[in-house]
């Protein structure tokens, strides 16, 4: 499998599980249906956990484009390589969405809220506040990118452990349902503008009944913001290590 194909395929996952947990929570006559904030956070760090673990041995597992151009960014990863994985991440993305809207086909028309049914595919703000918004997502991804890299920094691998490597993936999960927990609340935390923007696509041309704007006023946080953090994240690792 090429590393681009590999790309796809763990960020399909990753959205696939990821807002799959969260229509489970959000859409009406569901067996998740008002489970609640730390199920959906839950969800979300065994979704990336289990994209990482599908694909990390073919691509590095970034599927994320802030953590691809923030590793470009410290010379961690070849910028001739960039807009390829970016391509498959979106293109991923995109596709997990449409599983997901398969998956809950007839739930979509049983639930009011067209709040709701875009939340399933991507992020809003709790209070609409622009610069406060991006800030947030700037600090999330920061954190993230920081937070992956020091995670595989070889100061905190055990030599010939095979074990760091396999525990390796289940941490970049922990992480990210930590980064739900504690900075999630202000904005969903994208901390992924494929995450956000592939399924924000597939909102905006598949048949759901009754869905309403895809709000494309705020679309451009969760890209702008992220890419910015992953930058940042991976300058504050640079920096320290």
């Amino acid at each position: 499998m090429s590393a681009n194909l590999a790309e796809l395929l763990g960020t399909m996952i990753l959205v696939l599980l990821g807002d799959g947990v969260v229509a489970n929570v959000l859409l009406k006559q569901t067996k998740g249906n008002n489970a609640g904030w730390i199920v959906i956070t839950a969800g979300w760090g065994f979704a990336v956990a289990v994209g990482v673990y599908c694909t990390n041995a073919i691509s590095g597992a970034h599927l994320n484009p802030a953590v691809t151009i923030g590793l470009a960014t410290i010379g961690k990863f070849d910028w001739a390589l960039v807009p390829g994985y970016i391509a498959a991440q979106m293109a991923g993305a995109f596709l997990g969405a449409v599983l997901v809207w398969l998956a809950y086909l007839p739930h979509w028309a049983v639930t009011e809220s067209k709040g709701d049914k875009l939340g399933v595919f991507s992020t809003g703000p709790a209070i609409r506040h622009t610069l406060g918004n991006l800030i947030c997502e700037i600090i999330g991804t920061a954190m993230l990118v920081l937070g992956v890299l020091a995670i595989l920094s070889p100061a905190n691998l055990v030599p010939n452990s095979g074990f760091d490597k396999g525990l390796a993936p289940a941490l970049v999960g922990l992480l990210v349902g930590a980064i739900g927990l504690s900075l999630g609340g202000p904005t969903g935390y994208a901390i992924n503008p494929a995450r956000d923007l592939g399924p924000r696509l597939a909102h905006f041309v598949l048949p759901i009944p009754g869905k309403g704007s895809s709000d494309w006023s705020y679309a451009w946080i969760p890209v702008v913001g992220p890419i910015i953090g992953g930058i940042v994240g991976a300058l504050v690792y640079k920096a320290l290590w």
